[in-house]
């Protein structure tokens, strides 16, 4: 037997972590100061030098003396320092190192890159040397022009290549500086020779023009002579002119200047035609033009949006890298793979707030399917509360192992909110959902969606992922802009938006509350809004527009008259918190607009959020899922329900607390959903509900249900003679129904109804529900008598 490789026990190397040289930004502003300040004065004692540098010789060497006096502005260290630069360095070059020293200073305070600096800096000390020897070339040892330094080179040079070598290598030098600095080539010198010979040419033709003298016809010989010198070009006036020999042939010079002078005589009129408007074009231009864009938020054009502070921030925010759970985790996949001999070429790691992606690339030859089918052998070897592998990774060609962290972080809402990403985001209606694996922020536009579908077992963060939807609106949208229906049937997750509702909030006209708790009011809500949807495809197709953005467009561009019923359309969002508890109690009456509402409703506006705890096919039904391509998928407890939500494993294997699935029909991104907490939404609302609101929420139509009972008052001599035995026994029943009737009294259908329809008109039953039994309104048999007695004869 082939003996095992023992495992080294050696222990890794520390890596020596290299000194990090950034800068804080108050050191920037110090040293940034520092350097402009030294750059102004080392330029003043230059200037100073050519005033006073004769006077302050004989001081300079007693310096250290404090009763010498010297008459450079900046006393003895401005003598000193220009001294030593332009007498016995680089003479008036160093002008270009105070230059340089100010310009550092420049950069380090605006926080520049450092690599135009460092550019500058090589070409200005290029060109201060350059600049010291070419003076050097023309002065003396002691000449103030070149300094000492560039004195000393030229000595040198002209030692070894003598005077016209050092001129030609100064040649040199410049032809240097001028190509790379600033990408001079011969090309373009020639260019420059040939515009200005042009430019010359010109001029002196026109000074011919300017001295050509205008003759009769009847003149001299001389006369003629003198005219025929006058006209010949000037091209030509150096070669005598013979009358008998052919005219030559002109040369291409001549040919290209007259072409010129045909193109300037020939100018082309390019004449446009406006386009024709129309006559409302034409008034709502006017009207733009004497009072602007009609501005939705003008009503409450004082309004603030809620600031970030409101928001919490955890000190347990930001990834925290622990290499040793990195390399063991690493470890612990390679043997896995090993014992099944899958080999792995590569593996790299991303790390997220709570999980860690491992991508890794499998050796030729190796079956996807092979590693897909381990995914329980791998969560046994990490020890791993949920494994989810990802095989092949869309767009990679790699395969994906979701491991959760030991330590997860929290991602806080005021993290994504203060996002770059959601702060610059141009969407219609923007959500800041989360962070994803690689620590990005996720923002999605619920618009383009145009329906979320959420859901997720019991306390796994679909309420929290509630709230971080309207947190996200709240922040980004004007009250003008978007209006919430909120459905709670819980009555406990949404209250806390009550405090908004003449703001942001939209209810029925006879509705008390604006957050719906009742299934009798979600249905005629539900009802209510398709009846708002028929009315805005009305006015869309009046003001012959596709979509909402283009009618509101139009209409804040004053192309639509109000008085013809058109108005700024804001955007509805409609969020139910358990949307199987309304299936369960009105089955098909919810069902209906909602999925009429899912087919139609995305032009005009209207999006809808859904959640469930409940993902199973009686629930989440063909026809609503076909018309909800964006899902979201909490952890589910089997795989049956994740198959249901995301048409695909992986929902089962997440860890919950806010791990989630998003899908928008094509790949499944993991995301960690934003915590936010009952305190914050709570602060949120009451800074929102303490501003200036409008009158009252946002109407709806009003929407009368079709009831089989009637509400017409009934007489009461017409009533049947089993009136009062069947009010006994729906009220010691307590159920409402004509089919109880029907078993207890032995009646018809039809007369159980009319019997039922009387009873109503009486007030001891409610109305119709559809399937459901009637709401009986007395309690007992006593409260009945009492008001069989209070009714008038």
């Amino acid at each position: 037997m082939a003996k095992k490789k023992t495992k080294s026990n050696k222990a890794p190397k520390r890596k020596i972590k290299k000194p990090d040289f950034k800068l804080s930004s108050q050191q920037k502003l110090v040293l940034g100061s520092f350097l402009v300040i030294l750059g102004i004065l080392l330029c003043i004692a230059f200037i100073s030098f050519f005033f006073t540098g004769e006077a302050d010789q004989s001081s300079l060497s007693n310096f250290t003396n404090r009763e010498s006096e010297t008459q450079n502005w900046l006393s003895k260290s401005g003598a000193w320092l220009s001294d030593l630069f332009i007498q016995r360095g680089f003479g008036v070059a160093s002008f270009i190192f105070s230059g340089l020293l100010f310009l550092s200073g420049v950069y380090v305070l605006m926080d520049i890159a450092k690599a135009k600096l460092r550019k500058h800096w090589f070409w200005g000390l290029f060109i201060m040397i350059w600049v010291a020897i070419l003076f050097g070339f023309f002065g003396d040892k002691n000449d103030i022009l070149g300094g000492t330094v560039g004195f000393e080179i030229n000595m040198f040079l002209q030692d070894y290549i003598g005077k016209i070598g050092t001129s030609l290598l100064l040649l040199f030098g410049l032809i240097t500086y001028l190509a790379i600095r600033f990408k001079v080539t011969f090309q373009s010198i020639s260019k420059l020779f040939t515009s200005a010979k042009k430019d010359l040419k010109d001029e002196f033709s026109k000074a011919n023009d300017e001295f050509s003298i205008p003759l009769d016809n009847n003149l001299s010989k001389e006369a003629e002579a003198i005219k025929t010198a006058f006209d010949i070009p000037l091209e030509n006036k150096k070669a005598p002119v013979k009358k008998e020999s052919k005219p030559e042939a002109p040369t291409p010079l001549e040919v290209k200047v007259t072409e010129e002078e045909q193109e300037e005589d020939l100018e082309m009129k390019v004449e446009t035609v406006a386009e024709e408007q129309s006559e409302t074009d034409n008034l709502a231009n006017k009207l733009v033009e004497d009072f602007g864009q009609f501005d939705p938020t003008l009503e409450l054009s004082n309004y603030q949006f809620p600031p970030l502070d409101l928001l919490k921030k955890y000190d347990t925010e930001g990834i925290t890298i622990n290499q040793e759970e990195l390399e063991e985790n690493k470890n612990k996949i390679v043997e896995t793979l090993n014992n099944y001999k899958i080999g792995i070429a590569s593996i790299k790691a991303t790390i997220g707030p709570t999980v860690t992606l491992y991508e890794i690339v499998p050796e030729a030859g190796v079956r996807i399917s092979k590693i897909k089918n381990l995914e329980d052998d791998i969560a046994l070897s990490l020890s791993a509360l949920g494994i989810r592998i990802i095989a092949p990774i869309p767009g990679k060609g790699t395969i994906g192992i979701e491991v959760p962290n030991k330590n997860s972080t929290i991602v806080s809402m005021r993290s994504v909110i203060a996002s770059k990403k959601f702060q610059t985001s141009e969407m219609q209606l923007p959500i800041a959902l989360g962070k994803t694996i690689s620590n990005e922020t996720f923002v999605v536009d619920l618009a383009k969606m145009p329906h979320l579908l959420m859901a997720g077992a019991t306390g796994q963060g679909k309420s929290v992922g509630l709230n971080a939807v309207l947190t996200s609106l709240l922040y980004k949208k004007h009250p003008a802009e978007v209006k919430f229906i909120l459905v709670d049937p819980k009555k406990v997750e949404l209250t806390l938006f009550n405090k908004i509702e003449r703001h942001y909030l939209a209810k029925l006209p006879d509705s008390e509350e604006a957050i719906i708790t009742d299934n009798t009011k979600v249905i005629n809500t539900l009802n209510s809004l398709c009846i708002e949807m028929d009315n805005r495809y009305e006015l869309l197709k009046n003001a012959m527009c596709r979509n909402i953005a283009e009618y509101n467009a139009k209409f804040k561009a004053r192309k639509l008259n109000p008085n013809e019923g058109h108005q700024f359309l804001p955007y509805i969002v409609l969020v139910v918190d358990e949307f199987a508890d309304l299936i369960m109690t009105a089955g098909k009456e919810v069902e209906t607009p909602i999925a009429r509402l899912a087919q139609l409703a995305r032009a005009i506006g209207i999006h809808l959020i859904i959640a469930t705890q409940r993902p199973s096919v009686n629930v989440i039904t063909g026809i609503i899922k076909a018309n909800f391509p964006a899902r979201i998928a909490f952890r589910v407890t089997s795989k049956i329900d994740s198959r249901t939500i995301l048409d695909g494993s992986g929902a089962d294997q997440l860890i919950g607390r806010g791990d989630m699935l998003f899908t928008q029909g094509n790949d499944v991104i993991r995301v960690q959903c934003a915590f936010v907490d009952t305190p914050e939404v709570e602060r949120i609302t009451d800074y929102i509900g303490s501003q200036k609101a409008y009158p009252e929420a946002y109407l709806l139509p009003e929407y009368v249900g079709e009831e089989s009972g009637t509400s017409l008052d009934i007489d009461i001599s017409d009533r049947d003679k089993l009136f009062k035995d069947a009010a006994i026994v729906i009220v010691t029943a307590q159920q409402g129904s004509a089919s109880l009737l029907q078993r207890k009294l032995k009646l018809g259908y039809n007369r159980a109804g009319r019997i039922i329809d009387q009873l109503e008109a009486a007030g001891i039953v409610g109305p119709f529900e559809g399937s459901k039994a009637r709401q009986v309104l007395i309690p007992d048999l006593l409260a009945l008598d009492q008001h069989l007695e209070n009714e008038s004869p």
